[in-house]
């Protein structure tokens, strides 16, 4: 008698649940998000910016530039200067026209903010703005 039971409890199939459905969807899931995840490049730099009434929100696809108070001019975390500017500008102009935003601090000098901007426009970028806020 113990035999047969012993048998019997063996020819069944193990209960559990099959996790591989559940991480064949979790990785499709983790594919997509990492694919439509758009990367925006930091400046790097805090700025304080000034107030616009004609402040608008820009897209994310843009290449940001910081003018700090002190004249430093930072792309991507480093400090490139004026003259860095046009290359810094051109070379992401590789992968497509995207417009450029130049986050200029309240103090900076009008004479420095415009050598960035025709570095910027010298460089091909095709629109160019500068960041504010709203009030």
């Amino acid at each position: 008698m113990q035999s047969r039971l012993q048998h019997r409890l063996e020819q069944q199939p193990a209960q559990g649940i099959d996790m591989s459905p559940l991480l064949d969807v979790v990785f499709i899931l983790l594919i997509f998000f990492i694919v439509t995840t758009v990367f925006v490049r930091e400046t790097g730099v805090e700025v304080d910016k000034p107030q616009a009434l004609s402040a608008t929100t820009l897209e994310q696809n843009v290449i940001l530039i910081a003018v700090t108070a002190n004249g430093d001019v930072v792309y991507d975390g480093s400090r490139i200067g004026v003259a860095g500017v046009r290359s810094a500008i051109s070379q992401s102009q590789q992968r497509g026209p995207r417009p450029v935003v130049i986050q200029a601090d309240k103090q900076v000098e009008a004479d420095l903010l415009l050598q960035v901007i025709d570095e910027a426009k010298l460089a091909g970028a095709g629109s160019v703005s500068i960041a504010a806020l709203k009030p």
